[in-house]
């Protein structure tokens, strides 16, 4: 069984994909930490990362890359927002993140274009939403316990950027799959929205089909 879930920055879906694997016995990857990864060899080697050109050199690493703890870094993600952006740079890294999901037994991946690009075989297709403003503030939270002086004005303002990048990419770019339920994690805590995402998935197994959304 693929699962797939999609869904802006600081929507949840990071969260909710791990609860689901562990739920499910299913392996995880977190798909944006591949574009992470490339964004942080661009800036050790300090270069364009709106060059195409020499962002793609930086798209063959090993896999230990992934656990470096500085890809959580915001400036980390900013950059890697600007490189997924490329379409030689999301071309590079296709084949791997399909080869991880085509494994036996399934497994689940979350990101932006899982559902639409990636696995559009999946069998249960998930979209993570939350509105921008309470985005803005758990991101702001985060930021502030790891001691960062950021105000929550220039959260908000990340946040909204970095949407319209990803929405108006002309690879890929961030959307909805035609048949991914809707789970909206506003106003859910994480056991919540955890709980939906479990219920949501048992039930289109059940189905053998869709999950119905959950606004």
């Amino acid at each position: 069984m693929i699962i797939a879930v999609d869904g802006p920055a600081a929507s949840g879906k990071g969260t909710i994909a791990r609860a689901l694997a562990q739920h499910f016995g299913l392996p995880h990857l977190d798909t944006g930490l591949l574009y992470r990864a490339v964004a942080l060899r661009v800036m050790d080697e300090e270069l364009d990362p709106a060059r195409e050109a020499d962002v793609v050199a930086m798209c063959d690493f090993d896999d230990r890359l992934l656990a470096d703890p500085r890809l959580r870094g915001d400036d980390v993600g900013k950059t890697a927002s600007i490189v997924s952006a490329h379409p030689l740079v999301r071309a590079a890294l296709l084949q791997r993140q399909r080869r991880f999901a085509q494994q036996p037994g399934g497994a689940v991946l979350d990101g932006r274009d899982i559902g639409t690009v990636i696995a559009p075989e999946a069998e249960v297709k998930l979209f993570v939403k939350a509105t921008p403003t309470i985005r803005a503030q758990r991101r702001h939270a985060e930021l502030r316990k790891g001691g960062a002086n950021v105000s929550l004005d220039r959260v908000l303002a990340d946040i909204r950027a970095r949407d319209d990048r990803d929405a108006r990419r002309s690879d890929a770019p961030m959307r909805q799959a035609a048949d991914a339920a809707l789970l909206d994690t506003s106003f859910l805590s994480i056991d919540a929205a955890v709980q939906k995402a479990v219920a949501m998935v048992e039930a289109a197994k059940a189905r053998g089909g869709a999950p119905a959304s959950t606004r």
